[in-house]
């Protein structure tokens, strides 16, 4: 971000001229990635798909990854099951934006969090993918901030939203 929220135009630009020629799904999210890196800085992006079945208990969910900035630490693959929580109800259910700051919020929400703490990552900001109104998927970001500036947060949803009818696409191919 540059002074008074106005986004980079170089950024905007490549974004814009690059993600409609996107051949496939993973060069959409490389074009997302890139714009995310620039605005945000080092972090890690993930897309998460709501894999939950009406055949699952109904006090979980399932959550497949599709996408990763960094497949070293978490790849692409399998599912996981989730219990109802909190963060689960909120973000999955009803399909509202998490925003976690600081080592003990992303330590209650994520099992992994020694992992993501090994990597510098002090903040996430995850958003519902909707579909018919519903949860289909999310986009992660986290971060090495520990608090996330109002303007970052809309740069976040703004990304999410681009990517939304890739990752749409993705799903129902998948």
């Amino acid at each position: 971000m540059t002074d008074a929220g106005v986004l980079p135009l170089a950024v905007c630009e490549q974004l814009c001229n690059a993600l409609p020629r996107a051949a496939t799904f993973d060069a959409a999210m490389g074009h997302i990635e890139a714009a995310r890196l620039a605005l945000l800085g080092p972090g890690l992006l993930t897309v998460n798909l709501n894999a939950t079945t009406s055949d699952d208990p109904p006090d979980e969910v399932q959550l497949q990854r599709l996408w990763s900035s960094n497949p070293q630490a978490y790849p692409v693959a399998g599912r996981k099951r989730k219990t109802l929580t909190p963060w689960t109800r909120q973000l999955l259910v009803r399909a509202e934006v998490f925003i976690g700051e600081g080592d003990a919020a992303l330590a209650e929400v994520f099992d992994d969090h020694a992992l993501i703490t090994a990597l510098g990552l002090r903040a996430v900001v995850n958003v519902p993918l909707l579909e018919d109104g519903r949860c289909a998927a999310t986009f992660n970001v986290l971060g090495t901030r520990a608090r996330w500036m109002p303007e970052e947060i809309a740069l976040v949803k703004l990304l999410a939203l681009v990517a939304t009818p890739w990752v749409l696409r993705a799903r129902h191919a998948a």
